[in-house]
């Protein structure tokens, strides 16, 4: 059984501005079923929505929806300012799209790849090669440029396909789970590319199945699940809501693990493993009140460890299971 959040009347924007991607009541179905049951969603210019949920959660289909890829059986869509569903080629023309597969032409070189991108976009043929150039070596790409594509490594081949999608300048891209498959460090290259693209003005709507991703890289998150948005806010405002935050003690002797048993009301013990664990909020104010009691009482606490929820547990809080 889900666990119970209630989602705040109303959501405040992230940042104030003009919202690059804007969505009301969206709705899609497919062979009689809801997949997109009436959401709302909104991304302000130059900031990152992680778009989390198990999956089947509708995920994929929102970012089609909003692509011009599918349309929608009802709702409002505004992309950069664009309707989809009366300017597609302006939408279009906005967004970059980098989805679970590498859309990379393994017989091309690079460069190759980069080169045919600049001619769908009608770039002059200065223009692109300079373009062309310009991506590889952002993407640290320029030793392997005429190299084909097949012999890239995985982390090699995400590069180039999110480089093939900043060939047409977009204000907006999607990247659905761009990081699947790569190893920690190549995850970590692509977290940096993301910020720097960020903190250039680009708009970006991530979906993932890594839920410290969320974490590191978006302003708001959204949680879907069965159709439905059922929590929206930054990470901070979502961890806040979800209970399980502790402190544990521990303690050198029996003695102090005693003596702070009686002074404080700690929701379990281990006289094993001497340690106490107390319910928390996580507030610096509430760990120095603590410390000060023990403190007082001449208590001497051998390791204090603060546990926050993280979006792991505010992800099995709502759609009770693990994992986007």
């Amino acid at each position: 059984m889900n666990t119970a959040i209630p989602r705040p009347a109303t959501v405040p924007d992230p940042v104030a501005g003009t919202a690059a991607i804007s969505a009301r009541g969206l709705r899609k179905s497919f062979a009689g079923k809801a997949v997109l049951d009436g959401i709302d969603l909104t991304v302000q210019q130059g900031t990152v929505l992680a778009l989390l949920g198990p999956n089947g959660a509708g995920k994929t289909t929102a970012v089609h929806l909003l692509t011009t890829y599918l349309r929608p059986d009802a709702g409002d869509i505004r992309i950069a300012g664009q309707d989809p569903a009366k300017n597609p080629q302006a939408v279009r023309r906005a967004t970059g799209v980098t989805g679970q597969f590498s859309a990379v032409d393994g017989y091309l070189t690079g460069r190759e790849n980069l080169l045919l991108m600049a001619d769908l976009h009608l770039l002059p043929k200065a223009v692109g090669r300079r373009k062309a150039g310009e991506l590889l070596e952002r993407f640290e790409l320029d030793e392997a440029a005429d190299k084909p594509a097949s012999t890239y490594s995985g982390g090699m081949k995400r590069k180039l396909d999110l480089a093939m999608t900043l060939v047409g300048d977009p204000k907006v891209i999607f990247l659905d789970e761009p990081t699947t498959g790569l190893d920690p460090r190549s995850r970590r290259t692509m977290w940096d590319i993301i910020r720097g693209l960020v903190a250039e003005g680009t708009t970006i709507l991530l979906t993932t199945q890594y839920l410290d991703e969320a974490d590191q890289l978006a302003h708001r998150v959204a949680v879907l699940d069965g159709g439905r948005i059922v929590a929206e806010g930054t990470p901070a405002e979502l961890k806040a809501r979800i209970p399980g935050g502790h402190i544990e003690l521990t303690f050198a002797d029996r003695g102090a693990l005693d003596a702070a048993a009686a002074l404080l009301d700690p929701t379990s013990r281990d006289d094993d493993g001497l340690t106490l664990q107390l319910a928390a909020d996580g507030r610096v104010s509430t760990l120095r009140t603590l410390l000060k009691r023990l403190d007082d009482a001449a208590v001497e606490v051998e390791s204090l460890t603060v546990h926050t929820p993280d979006l792991d547990d505010v992800f099995f809080a709502l759609t009770g299971r693990k994992g986007a």
